[in-house]
């Protein structure tokens, strides 16, 4: 039963649509993962749903008694009042005998905001959007709507969150470029794309398969679609007139095609940026230590950066990961031991918070005060085709910064990162705010770096696909080296620890046994098959003077044939979006497509044929 329902929905900011014609409907079960580049519209979509924000066309039609609770992505708090008051406030429709303060308290200590009483202004970006994540789902609801909740969450409050999410029974809607997280947790995607919005009965994993066949799909009809214009254009050059039914009809295909939406591959962010050269020196790390207010952050710290290091780092939040970052970059001083660079090392660091932007310059003045140009693969490429590549197009780039959303801010300022050609990236949580086609082109620009990765990252499913070191923060300070990516880490510690249980049950001391680093995972989507779509063109033809008799009749006809197989196929591909989850039919499905794409091509190859057979009678 849908609990919340989207009626032709259209929403713009300015001269940019963002929602277009938006109809789709939330089932009371549904656990929806809302994907797409940073800036399509997707805190939009959940803002209105919530109820926080207006459409401007169209419905959105809530049940009388849906309770929703909401987690935006930027929250705002009462600094007047404590966390824990301002938690509470935001509860409501408890009931009388739930203790709302103490569950509110003890889920703040579990989401790391170890002094509940204390007032949001002391607290980090990342702990006031924890402090509201823990509101959001202590709120009796039927509808939980969540924008970014896995930001700034360590992996065991990430996982955590899944289990209480699989487990909760009503239903979800959210937005994260979490993957494994998607995968986990989601039983359906909504992928919005150039403000249209689409629907796959899947998780994250089945939605790119789904996705790809899609894409498949509308880049072959577009291809018949063209094939089609071109003969049309040439019959309506010859001065085509409307003598009669059929002739009109010809004229408004020709007119519908020229008009056409045209179907575009995606545009993908490309990252070749050339780096500078890396000397024999890198970063050298002697024995260094940190505490902060009597807490041990880390002590005995040792380790020389290789070359070709990709190096991950994690722990829980406030175990002193950025701080370490900050003293390889020299921002802060250890309090023991010392930390030296090598003359040729040019970091580029991508800090958490990311630097304040310049709001009132426009994208393309803030990047050329970076470099004019940048040496990558292809050559020189200028400030302004870099922007390009980054999916900042010709408006954008001469928007005012504060025209961008917190994605696009992100990506920005990994661009600037990137346009000072650094030979060392020290990437402080790059997975927060950036959308998933940007991590994918990330994750596949760190494969070819010719340098040094260091990432501190809660992202399982990037630190997977990226490092074949991990660092991790334990207890006491310790910083514990783990050959592999993050599943190789977590095998390594379980072996830990099993080893330690055995060793303390036999009543002797544990020695660790370091595991073997298994494969690395490839989380990168499979290149999708290019679509089949055959022409006509090149085909020799034996020139005959008009068409016979039989011809004609065929060529009389042939036109509504091809519009009632366009339509029969078009009819399938919503039939096919509505069975993504039910794989005997799907199959059935797509065997009927396929028989009726090839009758398609077939059906337009004679068309295009007979067309060259009047052509030349013309001549």
């Amino acid at each position: 039963m849908n609990i919340l329902v989207f009626d032709h929905v259209r929403k713009s900011y300015v001269s940019r649509m963002v929602l277009d014609d938006v109809s789709i409907g939330v089932d009371s079960a549904d656990k929806i993962g809302v994907i797409g580049v940073n800036g399509t519209g997707k805190s939009t979509l959940l803002s209105i749903a919530a109820g926080a924000e207006e459409q401007d066309e169209g419905r959105v039609i809530r049940g009388n008694a849906v309770r929703i609770s909401y987690l935006p992505q930027n929250p705002v708090f009462d600094e007047d009042c404590s966390i824990l008051e301002n938690v509470t406030r935001r509860i409501t429709g408890q009931e009388q005998h739930w203790d709302v303060r103490g569950e509110a308290r003890s889920t703040l200590l579990r989401f790391g905001i170890l002094d509940p009483d204390c007032s949001p202004a002391v607290l980090s970006g990342g702990q006031k959007k924890r402090a509201a994540l823990v509101a959001a789902i202590l709120t009796p609801c039927d509808l939980l709507i969540l924008d970014e909740p896995t930001n700034h969450l360590d992996n065991e409050m990430c996982r955590w969150l899944e289990d209480y999410l699989v487990s909760f029974k009503g239903a979800v809607m959210m937005v994260t470029h979490d993957r494994y997280f998607l995968d986990q947790v989601s039983d359906c995607i909504l992928e919005i794309d150039r403000g249209k919005v689409y629907r796959y009965e899947a998780n994250y994993s089945k939605f790119l398969e789904l996705k790809a066949q899609r894409l498949d799909y509308a880049m072959a009809a577009e291809r018949k679609a063209a094939a089609l214009y071109r003969q049309d254009l040439k019959w309506m050059l010859r001065g085509a007139r409307a003598r009669s039914t059929k002739q009109k009809a010809h004229i408004q295909r020709f007119e519908a095609l020229r008009d056409r939406e045209k179907i575009e591959e995606e545009r993908e962010i490309e990252l070749q940026a050339l780096p500078s050269r890396l000397g024999g020196k890198t970063i050298e790390v002697e024995n260094i230590s940190k505490s902060f207010d009597g807490r041990c952050l880390f002590q005995g710290f040792t380790y020389r950066f290789l070359k070709t290091d990709r190096i991950g780092i994690i722990g829980p939040n406030g175990c002193g990961k950025t701080t370490l970052l900050r003293c390889l970059v020299g921002e802060e001083q250890p309090d023991e031991g010392s930390v030296e660079i090598g003359q040729t090392v040019q970091v580029g660091y991508f800090s958490q918070e990311s630097e304040a932007l310049p709001e009132n310059d426009r994208v393309i003045d803030f990047i050329r005060d970076t470099a004019e140009f940048i040496r990558t693969a292809d050559g020189l490429v200028s400030a302004s085709s870099m922007c390009e590549r980054f999916l900042f197009d010709g408006v954008m780039q001469h928007s005012p910064i504060s025209k961008l959303s917190g994605g696009e801010k992100r990506r920005l300022y990994l661009l600037q990162i990137l346009m000072k050609n650094p030979n060392v990236l020290i990437l402080d949580e790059p997975t927060n705010d950036l959308d998933i086609r940007t991590l994918q082109i990330l994750e596949d620009y760190l494969d070819r770096f010719a340098g040094i990765v260091i990432a501190v990252s809660h992202d399982r499913y990037f630190l997977d696909r990226v490092v074949t070191r991990i660092f991790a923060f334990e207890e006491g300070g310790a910083i514990v080296q783990s050959e592999g990516a993050y599943t190789d880490y977590l095998e390594h510690r379980r072996a830990r620890e099993d080893a330690g249980a055995a060793a303390e049950s036999a009543g002797t001391p544990g020695r660790t046994a370091a595991s073997g680093a298994g494969s690395r995972q490839n989380a990168s989507s499979s290149g999708r098959a290019a679509g089949a779509g055959s022409t006509a063109d090149g085909r020799s033809h034996r020139k005959r003077r008009g068409l016979s008799y039989a011809e004609q009749k065929e060529y009389d006809g042939i036109e509504e044939e091809i519009e009632k197989l366009e339509e029969e196929l078009a009819g399938l591909d919503a039939q096919i979006q509505e069975a993504a989850c039910d794989y005997e039919k799907l199959s059935e499905l797509s065997s009927r497509r396929e028989e009726l794409d090839k009758k398609l091509d077939e059906r337009m190859e004679r068309y295009l044929e007979l067309q060259e057979k009047l052509d030349a009678e013309d001549l």
